[in-house]
C-alpha cells in the first residue's frame, strides 16, 4: 500500500503562486508515475499534470501550460506542483495520485485525500 499526503494548499490572490507537495509513504515512489488532478466546486475531477518515474516525461493540461510545472525529487520522495499566475478558476481540491503507468486519465491506483486551493481577492 502507498499513502499519499498532499500539502501546500491554501488561499492565494489572483496572479499569485502556490506550490503543492505530495509525499508518498509506504512505498518508494520512484517506481511510480505521479500526477495531480483537481475537482473544482460542482465540477468533475480533471487532469492537471503528470510526471514519469524518472521525471523525464511530463504532461500538463492545456489550462496549466505556461503556469503550472510538475516536478519530482526522487531523493526526497516528493512530487511538486508549482502553480503561478493563479486564476479564480483554479479554485479546486487538488489530489495527488500514483500508479505504475503514466497516464493523463484518472486510472491511478493510489490517491491522496486532497488539498484545497482557493484563489480569491
Amino acid at each position: 500500500q502507498m499513502q499519499l499526503q498532499e500539502s501546500g494548499g491554501g488561499l492565494a490572490q489572483p496572479g499569485g503562486s502556490l506550490r503543492l507537495s505530495c509525499a508518498p509513504s509506504g512505498r518508494t515512489s520512484n517506481t511510480y508515475a505521479m500526477a495531480w488532478f483537481r475537482r473544482p466546486p460542482g465540477k468533475e475531477r480533471e487532469f492537471v499534470a503528470a510526471i514519469s518515474q524518472s521525471g523525464g516525461i511530463t504532461n500538463v493540461a492545456d489550462f496549466g501550460r505556461g503556469r503550472f510545472t510538475i516536478s519530482r525529487d526522487n531523493a526526497e520522495n516528493t512530487v511538486y506542483l508549482q502553480m503561478t499566475s493563479l486564476r479564480s478558476e483554479d479554485t479546486a481540491t487538488y489530489y495527488c495520485a500514483a500508479d505504475r503507468a503514466f497516464s493523463t486519465t484518472p486510472t491511478y491506483e493510489y490517491w491522496g485525500q486532497g488539498t484545497q486551493v482557493t484563489v480569491s481577492s
